[in-house]
């Protein structure tokens, strides 16, 4: 099992927020295919503005949604090859990101597990980043957030330690 679906479904025991493993149904997809759009939203933004921290936290919230929706439907994720090469223009980023995304329109695992496999590429070879750290951190980030229930922890953590200068 990849260890960032096992973080995620570790997560989602916990709070009991996981659908039932299976066939999505249309609605299952929409659900998904909306937060995912969500996602990518938050990472073309912070593109737009150059944050790479925010770029790095977008990618990763990307990355877990995308993972999410794996582990609602019971798969596991693949490792799926990313012909993305960085070539100057965030344009390609920003089509690399959208098409994965409308693919998931199909509601199959390896179509998520390709965003997924996007994320982890762009994260280590466009910012430069620590995905794996990052995902921990924000991942025990959510989980002391969802114990405490309290608004005090609603600021995300900063994910610039995991930049690489």
């Amino acid at each position: 099992m990849n260890k960032h679906l096992k973080l995620v479904k570790d997560l989602n025991n916990l709070n009991n927020t996981l659908a039932s493993a299976g066939h999505f149904s249309d609605m299952d997809i929409v659900h998904h295919q909306a937060l995912l759009m969500q996602q990518g939203s938050v990472v073309l933004k912070a593109i737009k503005v150059g944050d790479m921290v925010e770029i790095l936290f977008g990618m990763i919230n990307l990355a877990t949604t995308a993972v999410e929706a794996i582990a609602a439907r019971g798969g596991d994720v693949m490792e799926l090859p990313v012909t993305w090469r960085h070539d100057g223009s965030v344009i390609s980023v920003m089509r690399s990101v959208s098409d994965k995304i409308n693919q998931c329109s199909s509601g199959a695992t390896e179509d998520y597990s390709a965003v997924y496999c996007l994320c982890v590429h762009l994260t280590r070879n466009f910012i430069n980043a620590d995905f794996d750290k990052a995902f921990q951190a924000l991942n025990d980030f959510k989980k002391v957030a969802n114990n405490i229930n309290s608004l005090e922890q609603s600021k995300a953590p900063d994910l610039s330690d995991y930049l690489f200068e």
